[in-house]
Order: C-alpha cells, then sequence, then structure tokens
C-alpha cells in the first residue's frame, strides 16, 4: 500500500516550514497505528505509544527519506521501536489472552458464531506461541499480519534486509504451526502476497 493522495512525503516536507500540516498525517495514520499497537500491548498501552510515535516522527521528520521508504513503513518503524521498548506489557497481554482467550481489540474475527467459537479456541494456544517468539520474530509476524505490510516495507520499517524479513516470517510461522499444532491458521496463513512464499 503507498502513501494515501495528498502526498504523505509532502505534508511532511510541507511541516518543515509549516508545523501544524502535520496533524494531517497523524489524522491519516493514527487509527491504524493505534489498532496495531493495541493489539500488541493491549488498550492501556496503546494511546502512549501512539501519541510517542507521532511525538517523535514529529521530531524527526527533517530526516525522513521520501527515496528510502514510505511513510507508513516509517511510521510502523518507529511503532515497532516503542513497542521494543513496552516488550513486557505486550508478552503480558499476549499472556493473559493465552490464558483467557479473549481478545480485548479484535471486534469480531468472524461474523458466524461457529467461526468466532473456532477462533477463540485458537486464540489461546497462538497468544501463547506469539509470546515466546523472539523479538524480531513477532515484529516481523505482526507488520505482516495485523498491519498489513509487504516484504519491502517490513525491511524498511524495521531497518532490515528484505532476505531477513523473509527468514523471520518463515521461522514465526514454522514456529507457530508447530507450537499450535494447526495446519493454518488466520495469523499463521496470513495474506500472501504475490511472489511471497507461504
Amino acid at each position: 500500500m503507498t502513501d494515501l493522495a495528498g502526498g504523505d512525503a509532502e505534508l511532511i516536507a510541507a511541516s518543515l516550514e509549516e508545523p501544524e500540516r502535520f496533524a494531517a498525517l497523524f489524522d491519516r495514520h493514527a487509527p491504524a497505528i493505534h489498532q496495531y499497537v493495541a493489539r500488541r500491548l493491549g488498550l492501556d498501552a496503546a494511546d502512549d505509544v501512539t501519541a510517542e510515535t507521532f511525538l517523535t516522527a514529529f521530531r524527526i521528520r527533517a530526516r525522513f527519506d521520501p527515496a528510502r521508504a514510505g511513510v507508513r513503513p516509517w511510521l510502523y518503524g518507529i511503532a515497532a521501536k516503542q513497542i521494543g521498548r513496552h516488550r513486557r506489557e505486550e508478552v503480558r497481554a499476549l499472556k493473559l489472552l493465552a490464558r483467557t482467550g479473549l481478545d480485548p481489540v479484535a471486534d469480531s474475527w468472524t461474523d458466524s458464531a461457529d467461526d468466532r467459537i473456532a477462533a477463540e479456541a485458537a486464540a489461546r494456544p497462538l497468544a501463547g506461541a506469539l509470546a515466546r517468539l523472539s523479538a524480531g520474530d513477532r515484529h516481523v509476524l505482526l507488520l505482516f499480519a495485523w498491519a498489513d505490510l509487504g516484504y519491502q516495507e517490513i525491511a524498511e520499517a524495521l531497518d532490515i534486509p528484505v532476505g531477513t524479513v523473509r527468514s523471520r516470517l518463515n521461522r514465526a510461522r514454522r514456529k507457530l504451526r508447530t507450537a499450535t499444532g494447526a495446519a493454518g491458521g488466520p495469523l499463521i496463513e496470513a495474506r500472501i502476497h504475490e511472489g511471497d512464499p507461504a
């Protein structure tokens, strides 16, 4: 997914002279960043981490290089660093989800009751397995599955090679399959990009 019409990169450049222009970038991307952070750390931390993400982005906006990365990967990369600082809360939230099976952020994974019950039953072992992944593997998997970033965008967000993204995603999927005993599932088999191996 590319930057929205109206030019996110142009907004960042304009905000160097007119700082209030940065608010439009916040308005466009804060809801998605907030939801991603809430899924990772819980609702209690999401407001703070989202605010920290955009405050950091505002402070370093002069260093944004539109030739290197799009605005979305740049923002998710900042959010990933903020999440890293809150890793204990993330692991605690995943362990809580593993114990209770209740995802406080997701409204509903499906529309039908049967699918919801199956999804809730799978959530516990999946959350426990996510908590046991390394931070790097978890970042790649969740940026892919929950933030809907492609391999190149994840590489830009985390400042790692695309090959590292592929290997981390493959390793995370393999570990989750082993831990959950599942042949697949909504997170493990999250959207497959053209040319991206499963």
